[in-house]
């Protein structure tokens, strides 16, 4: 796997305590994505059921109000309630399977789980691969990824049912779940879809359909992310408060293995989004003097408010949509993110 995983240089500006050690090279500048590597025989059954959203204490590890890693900070939110967003997918595995994680738990590479930068832990995802439709439920208990623009890192399992193994990444969707919602609502996957009014996207319940099985070994993996980081410490006020009605608990089988009709949209870089739309207008031609792709504005009516949207693309793969983000990195454009049509 990665053998430049962050492990060691983490700045903790919070007033917190710093538990493990872990080892880094100093990361001044974007670094190339590793080479792909083998992942290891699979240990478990070769059909894995989704991870069961319940009500949990927030982990006494992993949340403080805020950390710092090369120098950026993070700030752990208080729910993943209503938290949504898209962009690239990694998966880590050998190299830190039974290695403690930020939360302080194990890591188990065969196991539903994932990393997140800012989602409190343990927290509960729908993990949706935008380019097969496939769809999975995680629990978050670790930190990272922090190399590159990969927003969740999934375990080997995780990244298998995905489908995503042989590429190493993965366009995804990421959608908090609320544990105290219905068990209807947590198994039913969202996938985004464009309104024939609006052109908007929008979430549409789909259908599970046929079980995934963890992929057969001997293809190619990467893992680009960076999980395992230790960030620990009392639990700060700032991400105490769970959902509305936490004290109730969700149970379930959480056998159901889910695949949803892929939804065949494009997918875009968004650059930038203004409300003005000769400060789009402004982007958007300098952008066309770059090898970005097609470049355009969108404007679209959000809460009755009209937004212009400056787009690139579409992008056909993570190669491309990492060339596009390196390049707007280089113009100063440092809020670049995945986005459907």
């Amino acid at each position: 796997m990665n053998t430049s995983r962050v492990r060691g240089a983490l700045s903790l500006t919070a007033a917190l305590g710093l538990a493990g050690c872990f080892t880094s090279r100093n990361e001044t500048a974007p670094q190339p994505y590793p080479a792909p590597t083998t992942p290891p025989p699979v240990a478990t059954p070769p059909t894995i059921p989704d991870a069961v959203p319940k009500v949990e204490p927030l982990s006494r590890y992993g949340n403080p109000s805020y950390y710092e890693v090369f120098g950026k900070r993070y700030y752990v939110l208080s729910s993943s309630v209503a938290y949504l967003e898209r962009g690239v997918a990694s998966w880590y595995g050998p190299g830190f399977h039974q290695v403690r994680t930020s939360s302080g738990e194990t890591y188990d590479m065969y196991a539903m789980t994932a990393a997140h930068k800012t989602l409190p832990l343990p927290a509960y995802v729908r993990v949706t691969n935008l380019e097969n439709g496939k769809s999975v439920v995680v629990r978050v208990n670790d930190r990272g990824p922090f190399v590159g623009n990969r927003i969740i890192d999934l375990s080997y399992t995780a990244a298998a049912r995905l489908d995503m193994l042989r590429n190493g990444t993965a366009m995804v969707e990421v959608r908090g779940l609320d544990p105290t919602a219905s068990i209807a609502e947590l198994t039913t996957p969202m996938i985004a879809a464009a309104s024939p009014q609006s052109g908007q996207p929008i979430l549409a319940p789909t259908t599970a359909a046929a079980s995934t099985t963890v992929t057969t070994p001997g293809v190619a993996a990467t893992g680009t992310a960076t999980a395992g980081v230790s960030v620990t410490g009392p639990t700060s006020a700032g991400v105490a408060a769970t959902a509305p009605g936490a004290a109730a608990l969700v149970t379930g089988t959480g056998a159901a293995m889910q695949t949803v009709a892929p939804t065949h949209a494009p997918l875009f870089v968004q650059a930038g989004a203004f409300a003005d739309p000769a400060n789009a207008e402004r982007l958007a031609a300098k952008l066309r003097g770059g090898a970005y792709g097609k470049i355009f504005v969108r404007d679209d009516v959000i809460a009755g408010r009209k937004m212009y949207r400056v787009r690139i693309g579409p992008v056909p793969d993570v190669p491309e949509f990492d060339r596009i983000v390196a390049a707007l990195e280089r113009a100063g454009v440092h809020d670049a993110h995945l986005a459907l049509e």
